[in-house]
């Protein structure tokens, strides 16, 4: 399955996670993937994330973000959005990795929207104009995921470069 590696890499640059990837489809400005989740099950804000859930993940190299669209294992059934405020992708060959920079966001498919981890982006000190560009993704992805909720396949058309 494995057509690229994806690694998550904390704000100082250092490996964090590493998973496999299938290809969906590339453009010139970011790519999309569908990856299973390979950890044990996870409470996580009222869903459960379990091992082989299906996720479709878009990276882009212009955005201030990535966004991850969770299916369940059982039935594919739609269970959200994990949107990670992140550098731009960087992209090539086999490999996509992306900074994340600890601000996170949750979607349910209802559209109520939960903004995650703000006391762990607050603690890396970030320089001011890296807390700026972080935050105005932030407010992309809340804008973005303002109902009606699409698929992610929708968004990544739309998603601003």
């Amino acid at each position: 399955m494995a057509d690229v590696v994806v690694i998550k890499r904390n704000h100082e640059g250092k490996e964090t996670w590493r998973y496999d990837a299938r290809i969906l489809e590339r453009r010139t400005d970011g790519v999309l993937i569908e990856a299973f989740f390979n950890r044990p099950d996870l409470p996580f804000h009222g869903i459960t994330l379990g091992q082989g859930d299906r996720f479709i993940e878009a990276y882009y190299t212009q955005c201030w973000f990535n966004i991850f669209e969770i299916h369940d294992r059982g039935d594919d059934h739609l269970k959200g959005w994990y949107c990670n405020v992140t550098r731009p992708a960087e992209i090539k060959d086999g490999e996509i990795s992306y900074v994340d920079l600890a601000l996170d966001l949750l979607v349910y498919p209802d559209g109520k929207q939960l903004v995650l981890d703000e006391d762990e982006f607050e603690e890396l000190h970030l320089p001011e104009d890296l807390q700026q560009q972080a935050r105005a993704a932030l407010q992309e992805l809340q804008a973005l995921f303002k109902p009606p909720v699409g698929i992610l396949l929708d968004r990544w058309s739309h998603a601003r470069k």
